[in-house]
């Protein structure tokens, strides 16, 4: 297997697409062959913008989850949240929706009918330490979230701790996600924790970050030690930073669920599809709940954060 482009501490993780229901395709850039996780990050889907007028947008029906946090980030557009704790929420650009699985959920996310023209946005998972995997679900949305200048940059904290701003939202290990969003061209360092690694992807316009030029579509793993992060664009950009402290518990991820070991899963699988109490039922969705696919034939192995099996 070739290395990507980058040095040993900067790696380029090129996306790839993933239709996600009938109507939206997203580039999924993590987990990636070359690194599955960034501190508890282990999935990263950017989608859009899209022209969605006239069109239904996403349509995801009822489906479950295991041993993570859901992030729903937007840019533009406007999506519906149901799940099976009983929350119904919108959530528009700017406002972060974040739900904990726990021991076992089941939620959709729909564009509702009435809708602006574009959809971009970010949905991310945080993979849940043992000592939160088995705990109860639940559903937070954040409306109002901490923000600063910082010379030619706006920075929401959407997740975690950044500039010494703190988000509400809960969560379970030392972490990052933050948009930083500039408005003309210019050169700035961002102060980092040194015992995160990073990574950062670009939702439009480019960026070079840390000397490496990045564009829509990648992601830009940095590995961890520095205190600065250098970032520069040539005009209006916006991007998004996500770190922590490095993830040292092997993982199994198959579908919606990360668990720790083969049986973890199909134990998820058959009472997903058996309609088990565990996963409830998500009211006010006339969507089917989504079937679990087939399972492969082979044992699924726990991976670490760079990909080796355990």
């Amino acid at each position: 297997m070739s290395n990507p482009p980058g040095t040993a501490d900067h790696v380029l993780l090129p996306g790839h697409d993933v239709p996600l229901g009938r109507y939206t395709t997203v580039r999924r850039l993590l987990p990636h062959r070359d690194r599955r996780m960034v501190g508890a990050w282990c999935f990263v889907d950017h989608f859009g913008p899209d022209d969605v007028a006239g069109r239904p947008g996403m349509r995801v029906p009822p489906h479950p989850h295991t041993g993570l946090q859901t992030v729903t980030w937007l840019v533009d557009g406007l999506v519906e949240h149901r799940d099976s704790l009983g929350s119904h929420q919108f959530i528009a650009p700017g406002q972060l929706n974040l739900m904990t699985s726990g021991h076992g959920i089941a939620h959709s996310e729909h564009t509702p009918p009435e809708h602006p023209d574009s959809a971009h946005g970010l949905q991310l998972w945080i993979a849940l330490p043992e000592d939160a995997r088995h705990g109860p679900a639940r559903f937070e949305h954040h409306a109002e979230l901490p923000s600063y200048q910082e010379g030619p940059v706006t920075v929401t904290v959407v997740a975690g701790e950044l500039g010494g701003r703190r988000s509400p939202a809960r969560v379970h290990s030392p972490l990052v996600g933050a948009e930083l969003i500039y408005t003309a061209a210019g050169r700035h360092r961002l102060g980092v924790d040194p015992a995160f690694e990073h990574a950062v992807l670009v939702m439009s316009g480019a960026a070079t970050v840390a000397g490496t030029e990045l564009q829509p579509g990648s992601l830009l793993f940095v590995s961890g030690g520095r205190t600065t992060l250098d970032l520069e664009v040539a005009g209006t950009a916006r991007l998004f930073l996500i770190g922590g402290e490095p993830f040292d518990e092997p993982l199994v991820m198959w579908w919606n669920f990360v668990g720790r070991s083969h049986d973890d899963i199909i134990r998820a699988r058959e009472e997903w599809m058996a309609g088990a109490e565990r996963f409830g039922v998500v009211g006010g969705c006339e969507a089917d709940p989504l079937p679990a696919p087939e399972l492969p034939t082979v044992r699924l192995k726990a991976r670490d954060r760079h990909g080796r099996t355990w």
